[in-house]
């Protein structure tokens, strides 16, 4: 079985995902527009090793709407720049491996919903415009879900040194 690792970079807001220590595809992402930090509420984008502890939305449709990782019903029609933080077409749930970092009592990164999902605004992607969670374009987070599995590792840091 191929060994993944996908690495968040806020400063560059990329995400890159590794195969057996190869680059395969880097996606443009958008983390929190209140920055970096892990407290409950605070709407931040929390940092560290976290596992895919969830897939959701297998069988919603391209803009779907997801309210609780399942489809609503609901198609975004806008998926630009919509009102609101709709999560869409696909989430991944992180889990925080690291006790006092990304779990535990209120910087739990699972408890807080950090996800990685798509969006209704898209014209965001590339710069920090979530509250908390990585938000993708539609298409991307489709691919993504398709390349990852469960206990695949998620790390979230400020800056990667690509060697």
């Amino acid at each position: 079985m191929a060994d993944r690792i996908i690495i968040v970079e806020i400063s560059t807001q990329t995400l890159l995902l590794f195969i057996d220590d190869k680059l395969i595809r880097k996606f443009l992402i958008s983390s929190s527009k209140y920055g970096i930090g892990n407290k409950e509420n605070s709407f931040k984008t929390p940092l560290g090793k976290h596992i895919i502890c969830e897939k959701m939305g297998k069988d919603s449709p391209v803009n779907g709407v997801l309210i609780g990782g399942k489809f609503s019903g609901e198609i975004a029609k806008n998926i630009i720049d919509a009102e609101g933080d709709l999560i869409t077409t696909r989430a991944i749930r992180l889990r925080g491996l690291e006790a006092g970092i990304n779990s535990g009592e209120n910087i739990d990164s699972e408890k807080r919903g950090i996800w990685i999902h798509g969006t209704a605004q898209e014209k965001f992607i590339g710069t920090p415009a979530s509250h908390g969670c990585i938000r993708m374009k539609n298409s991307d987070v489709i691919e993504l879900s398709n390349l990852v599995k469960l206990g695949d590792i998620v790390e979230i840091m400020d800056h990667f040194v690509l060697e």
